[in-house]
């Protein structure tokens, strides 16, 4: 297989209202988008990230829509647990923001310092080594992740942003902050790389065994 390389990082300093200046919705519906990222109505990440929803109201369900790097839809729902909770999927644009009744507390949303490589797809029928190697630059502290799950799955298909990521066996590779390589033994169905922190890159390249793409 010939290389995959997969990138995250670097990203601007967080900032928690970069999308959503504070604001308490009287009623369910959309929160303005009115940060300094946001044009035309529409936020415009720096790079693909997480977003974040800073709140003390936490009873009412948040449901973001956007874009993925892609331009895929995304969209996503949660609660806010310990007065904010971020994304999990990384979004490169924010088209909308809802809540689901009238806030009990002020909101603003923005962005914090984590995010993640696009999903690599390998292949669980093939040859089950996969080599890694995670080339860092700057100040960076990531973890080698994959998962089984697959939203594509015909019989047992998981939303995208309730996937269960696993942190590599290989300890080296979690909360790493340092060039590395690294393998899977066995060849899961998506793998990743999360940037937990930090303002470097990781560019990171994964090789399957005896599999050639087309």
């Amino acid at each position: 297989m010939r290389p995959i390389t997969v990138t995250v990082g670097p990203l601007a300093a967080a900032s928690a209202n970069n999308i959503a200046l504070s604001q308490t919705p009287a009623s369910a519906g959309a929160l303005t988008l009115n940060g300094s990222l946001v044009t035309a109505g529409v936020a415009i990440l720096d790079s693909p990230r997480r977003i974040l929803i800073t709140t003390a109201d936490t009873t009412h369900t948040f449901t973001l829509i956007g874009l993925s790097p892609t331009m895929s839809l995304l969209t996503e729902s949660f609660l806010i647990v310990g007065g904010a909770s971020y994304s999990a999927l990384d979004y490169a644009k924010v088209t909308g923001i809802l809540i689901n009744g009238a806030a009990t507390a002020a909101v603003t949303v923005g962005t914090n310092g984590i995010a993640s490589t696009p999903w690599v797809r390998l292949d669980e029928w093939a040859n089950t080594q996969v080599t890694i190697q995670c080339n860092a630059t700057g100040t960076v502290n990531y973890t080698v992740q994959s998962t089984l799950d697959d939203p594509n799955s015909l019989t047992d298909a998981v939303v995208p942003s309730a996937v269960n990521w696993v942190p590599t066996n290989d300890t080296s590779a979690v909360g790493a902050t340092a060039t590395l390589q690294t393998n899977f033994y066995f060849a899961p169905t998506f793998a990743r790389v999360l940037l937990n922190s930090g303002t470097g890159t990781v560019v990171s390249k994964f090789i399957q065994a005896n599999v050639a793409n087309r």
